[in-house]
């Protein structure tokens, strides 16, 4: 039988495309996460990763939804880690989400994402009509809150035309309202997700605002157990993509292609970066603490 958490010993084939890096409500995207499923069927995606900012709690409506629609689910969830001044975004799948020291930092990140935000939210009142009630408005259940739903507070206030203009203006930090939040080191970070069956893949971390770190920090995360690289993604420079697929084949690491699906929040689109079944079947392969859902 297939479950999300556990390891099965049936070996089932998942079909591709593949995209492992798509949002839902329960963190920062805007649909539910069966809707998510829905879409990156529609767009052609036949495996997909559901990867919530630190949070699991999608895992259940996704997995119904790819059984229904005969997809393959790879069980999976994006950290928000942050070296020095950098923030660096941890992809991880098939991890034992019953894992109790994953468990513990993850709360402790969701806790002080939420204390974050209010602080954020007093500070914007000062100057427009916005509260709290405004922003839990817009979070579903137990969703990780952050930012964007701030974003979409302000913009069902009408305060702003949508979440680009949001973080453009009110949330960049120039604006004044920016708050730091609690988030571990990615070092660490990896180190759990490895401890807890699963692997980790950095994020998108060679992009043209930002770059999410230095050579040093790359080693550094492969010898804490990093198992692969983002490279096929809308945000990373084609110098980035070159350096990162350098760094890969020296490291023997796995490479990714992905949405970064957030629904109307983002303009990504399902399936317009994926990864090769064979990347795939390595993550497959390597995570031992949660299984693929096969419909």
């Amino acid at each position: 039988m297939d479950t999300v958490a556990g390891s099965t010993t049936a070996r089932r084939r998942f079909h591709g495309p593949s995209d492992l890096h798509l949002h839902s409500n329960r963190s920062d995207g805007t649909q539910t996460p069966a809707d998510v499923v829905q879409s990156a069927f529609e767009a052609g995606v036949r495996t997909m990763a559901l990867t919530d900012h630190d949070t699991t709690s999608g895992w259940d409506e996704a997995a119904g939804a790819t059984r229904r629609l005969g997809m393959t689910l790879i069980p999976g969830m994006e950290l928000s880690t942050r070296d020095g001044w950098r923030s660096v975004h941890v992809l991880a799948y098939l991890f034992d989400p019953a894992d109790d020291a994953l468990g513990r930092e993850l709360a402790r990140i969701r806790d002080d994402r939420a204390g974050r935000a209010e602080r954020i939210v007093r500070s914007i009142s000062r100057d427009h009509a916005l509260s709290w009630d405004d922003v839990l408005a817009q979070t579903t259940g137990d969703a990780t809150i952050g930012r964007p739903h701030i974003a979409d507070a302000l913009v069902a206030r009408g305060i702003v035309a949508d979440r680009s203009e949001a973080f453009d203006g009110i949330l960049h930090p120039r604006a004044g309202y920016y708050e730091p939040h609690y988030a571990p080191d990615p070092r660490d970070a990896v180190r759990l997700v490895v401890a807890a069956g699963g692997v980790a893949v950095i994020a998108h971390p060679l992009t043209s605002g930002r770059a999410s770190g230095s050579e040093r920090l790359f080693t550094d995360l492969v010898e804490a157990g990093l198992g692969g690289v983002e490279i096929e993604h809308r945000e990373n420079t084609a110098a980035g993509k070159r350096r990162l697929r350098s760094f890969a084949a020296e490291h023997d690491l796995i490479i990714t292609g992905s949405s970064d699906y957030h629904g109307t929040g983002k303009p990504n689109l399902p399936g317009e970066n994926t990864t090769d079944d064979e990347m795939v079947q390595r993550i497959i392969d390597r995570g031992r603490g949660s299984s693929p859902v096969y419909g």
